[in-house]
Order: C-alpha cells, then structure tokens, then sequence
C-alpha cells in the first residue's frame, strides 16, 4: 500500500473528496479518503470481486466503478443505502435533460407554494438550523419537488433532484465543519427566496455534470447488518476494502440527520436513537440506556480488550462503566462481524480496514491491535497493521489500516 506517514496525512480524510464529482455531492465528514480507497483497490486483481461491509457514502463502490471493478457494499442505513445506489447509478443524457427540466419546473413552483402552509421537519430546535424566512422558502421547495416527482423512491432521475436539494438545506444552514463532527456556526444567515432558488438550480447543474457515465462494471448498496453479513446472498468476494464506525462515539446518525429528516428517512427522535442502537459504535439518544443493561454472549474475545474494559472501569468517574461497556461492544459486534464475513470469502481473499485508535480518560483503546487479535482468533493469516496518518494534534491517535488473508 503506497501509504506515508504525515502530521495529518489530509490527503487521507474527507477532506480529499470534495470536488472530486460524484464523491463530493454530499458534505458527510464520515466518508474516507477517496486516495486511500483507490490505493487499496489498486492491488485487486483485475477480474476480482469487491466488498464494503460499511458502505457509508459509498466510497469504496464509486471507485470500484471507477477503476473497472464489480463491488457490492452493505449498510444498515436507509438514507446511506438510497444516496449510495443513486451515486452508483448510470445516467443518460436524456435522464440528465430531465433532471434539468423538472429542476426548473420545481424551482418556477415555488414561488407559488410560498403563500401556502407547508410541512417541515420535526428536528429540534430547528432555527438553530435555519432562519424563519430561509426555512419557509425550503419548505416551499420541498413541497414543489414534491408535487412534480415525489417523495425520494427508488427513481435515480428523480433522486439526483433530491440529493441537490439535500445539498441545499446544508449550504444554507449554520452547520459547520470545522472538526470531524458537525457543530454550528455562531447565528443563521437570512436567504431571500430568489438566492435560495439559485443556489438549488446552481448545484443541479453541478451535480448533473458529474453524474456517472456508462460502464460495464456494477455496485451496488444492500441492507445488510454488518454482524451478521453472511446473510446476504451474494457471489463470494476477493478483496474487502471498508473502514467501520470507529470505538470514538461519534453517531453517524447525529451527522447525518438534517438530510434524513428533510428527506423523510426519519420523522421522529425515537427512530434515531434505535437506528443508532442498531449501528456499530451508536449511543445516539437512546442507545446510551440501552447499553446500561447490555450483556455480551459467551465468546472468546481477545485478553487485550477485556484489559482496556477493566483499566477504563476501573477510573474514578461516574460513566467509567458505561465507557467501559460501550467499548466492549464495540469491538463484541466487531468480532461477530469478522467471524460472519469468513463465510462471503474466497480462499486467499485479502481484506483491509481502515479504523481508528481511541482515547478512554487516558486509557489508550488500540483498535488496531484489538482487530488483529480478534482476526487472529478466527483463523486470518498475515494479519498486520500500519499506520495511515496522524488524525489530529493528540500525538497518540492514528489512523490505521489492518489487513489479512483468508
């Protein structure tokens, strides 16, 4: 793997992706680095099946495309899964003249949709988001794109409509991205309606001129939990290149939320918390409680991990033990998925992922380590690490890629 170690390796995270066409559609800080992904992909033999066990944004499909490999990817999220296989999509020029016209159609609507009383979503505090007339005149969009193609659906035209559309609730909200999680800028900015409709019809063209060209090669993003992912049917793979949720706590469902209320993939907080419950690494909202009474099953799980379970219990503060719970599970789901992947893979299969070391009051967690032991365990050979970048100013976390052969 053509990887250098720098102080940050930027090259090496989100931040690569953005212009980079169809990688860059979406501001999501989850998604990895696009360079990272294509280096990984580059040692598949041509011929050789791809797996993404986390598809996320998708990254490791789109460049699988993109260097002339077939990929399937899998996530647990309905929202990542739509945008995914809309990325993923071949589009004519006559579905891009479309997209175009029912843009247009949509935008001339709104206007008229303005005097009228229209739905918004349910997030909290949503002026935090959006001011009062910026936040109407989304609205009046929303429910023209709606009357001409919609709700989102299984339609790619009509999905790069909607993707434009997520693109232009962050572009005109206080979300800032000034670190890896999604924080706030210090107040909202005021959009008059004709600035919002000319933002909207500015990043249609941009994204209709980046959409993907036709190709012999497929991908394609199922609903799969990943503990348990050799309950898909699929050919078996050659080479798995993913990079899972990291043992940081870090909800990918706080990140992605503006998106998936605006497009109805959430209506409620409740359903948040029990699709991040359900995810590797969730403790949005009520997942946190639920991890209270949480028990693992009867499995060996590496002696390392049960070390950093008990120094980070063992510290004298009042979430000691649910810090020290959230990591045992972590990296509990984490070997059930191992273990299940064994049975989608070809003899010699390589895999690679991407993960994260952590920091528990001082409690250095190595996830890499961890994964190598569990990989171990379950009969990899060659298992390894290194290091693919320092990931900020704490001189002891990493950014790691651990790869094994079956």
């Amino acid at each position: 793997m053509k990887v250098t170690l720098t102080s940050k390796g930027s090259d090496y995270t989100f931040k690569y992706n953005r212009g980079l066409g169809r990688h860059g559609w979406l501001r999501l800080t989850p998604a990895y680095s696009v360079k990272l992904v294509e280096e990984l992909i580059s040692e598949t033999p041509k011929g050789k099946r791809i797996l993404d066990p986390f598809s996320g944004t998708a990254t490791t499909g789109l460049s699988s495309l993109e260097q002339g490999y077939n990929a399937v990817l899998c996530d647990i999220n309905p929202f990542l899964i739509w945008f995914g296989n809309t990325k993923l999509a071949y589009f004519s020029n006559e579905d891009l003249l479309e997209t175009k016209r029912l843009s247009l159609e949509s935008a001339s609507l709104s206007s008229y949709k303005l005097m009228g009383d229209n739905w918004v979503p349910d997030i909290h505090n949503i002026n935090r988001w959006w001011d009062c007339d910026t936040l109407l005149s989304l609205a009046a969009l929303r429910s023209a794109i709606v009357e001409k193609i919609g709700e989102p659906s299984d339609n790619p035209i009509f999905n790069l409509i909607w993707i434009s559309f997520s693109r232009l609730i962050i572009e005109t909200s206080s979300a800032a991205f000034n670190h890896v999680s999604m924080s706030f800028n210090g107040s909202t900015v005021k959009h008059e309606h004709n600035q919002i409709i000319e933002l909207f019809l500015s990043i249609v063209e941009s994204i209709t001129s980046t959409a993907f060209v036709e190709t012999s090669n497929h991908a394609q993003v199922l609903n799969c939990d990943s503990r348990f992912i050799s309950n898909i049917d699929i050919e078996k793979v050659d080479h798995v290149v993913t990079s899972p949720p990291y043992p940081n706590r870090m909800s990918y469902i706080r990140e992605l939320r503006p998106y998936m209320y605006w497009t109805k993939f959430l209506n409620h907080a409740t359903e948040a918390a029990d699709l991040d419950w359900k995810a590797i690494g969730g403790t949005w909202g009520s997942a946190t409680s639920k991890l209270k009474t949480w028990h693992p099953s009867d499995i060996d799980l590496p002696e390392l991990l049960i070390q950093k379970c008990t120094e980070i219990k063992m510290k004298d503060d009042k979430n000691a033990d649910l810090m020290a719970r959230y990591v045992q599970k972590y990296f509990y789901d984490m070997h059930q998925h191992f273990s299940s992947l064994k049975n989608l893979l070809n003899e010699g299969a390589k895999i690679d992922y991407i993960v994260g070391n952590s920091s528990f009051y001082g409690v250095k967690v190595e996830s890499e380590k961890i994964f190598e032991d569990s990989l171990l365990t379950l009969g990899f050979k060659n298992v390894s690490s290194r290091i693919v970048r320092k990931r900020n100013s704490n001189k002891e976390l990493f950014e790691f890629c651990v790869t094994a052969y079956l």
